[in-house]
């Protein structure tokens, strides 16, 4: 009877027991696809975290770190234009421009809290607002003096750029307060003016116009703002309805 073991012995090819160098190399090949896959793939990634809106902001508003979201994005090589995740001072920032919520926050929309030239007032006006009166919008504010107290302040005080714009004591409505911006209209009642019941609005304005202001208001004079640019027709109506 013939040795089978025999027979196997004298047959070419691998040795028992030893691994097939074609099942090796696959799963080489295999593994060194996923590999360079997953470079791949890393490589394109170029995502960075930035900071984005957790609600509208308007111009003058003071946030930090609180008042915004943190998105993973790929900015394509436009990092810079937006602000890092982690580039917030410890003072915090104040915005310059509007940002919509869940807009990524410009770097140019914010700016150092420090030396900053505008201020905040809230003003009750004697008229409510057109519905182009928006946070963000530019306006300007107008103020009809009141007839018991005109000719109480002088109308040729100067402007801090030079020009004569008219203070509340003057005759005819004049503009106390030229390209302000609105942070955001408030319901009827507590603004700082004394004149009228119509909407409240809160501005930001320059601080050099700020006393001249506080002035307009200590004369009871009624506040009336209008989107800048836009021309007012009767103005006197419009700042001096109560």
């Amino acid at each position: 009877m013939p040795d089978p073991d025999a027979a196997a012995r004298r047959l070419p090819g691998r040795r028992r027991g030893a691994p097939d160098l074609r099942l090796v190399l696959g799963v080489l090949l295999v593994l060194g696809s996923v590999a360079a896959v997953y470079g791949i793939v890393a490589a394109a990634d170029r995502r960075v975290t930035v900071y984005a809106a957790a609600s509208a902001l308007a111009p003058g508003e003071r946030i930090d770190a609180g008042d915004l979201v943190q998105r993973s994005v790929a900015l394509d090589g436009a990092d810079r234009l937006y602000l890092a995740a982690g580039g917030i001072p410890s003072h915090g920032l104040v915005v310059t421009q509007p940002v919509a919520k869940g807009e990524l926050l410009p770097t140019s929309s914010v700016g150092s809290t420090a030396g900053v030239r505008s201020t905040s007032l809230v003003l009750q006006l004697a008229v409510r607002v057109s519905g182009a009166v928006v946070p963000g919008a530019s306006i300007d504010i107008w103020a009809a003096p009141d007839p018991d107290a005109a000719g109480t302040a002088s109308s040729t005080d100067p402007a801090s750029d030079g020009s004569a714009v008219g203070a509340a004591g003057a005759g005819a409505p004049s503009v106390l307060v030229p390209g302000a911006t609105v942070v955001k209209v408030l319901d009827d009642s507590g603004g700082l003016s004394m004149a009228g019941s119509g909407s409240s609005v809160e501005v930001l304005v320059p601080r050099t116009r700020v006393a001249r202001l506080l002035a307009a208001i200590a004369q009871k004079a009624a506040l009336a703002v209008v989107p800048a640019g836009i021309p007012i027709a009767g103005a006197a109506a419009a700042g001096g309805g109560s």
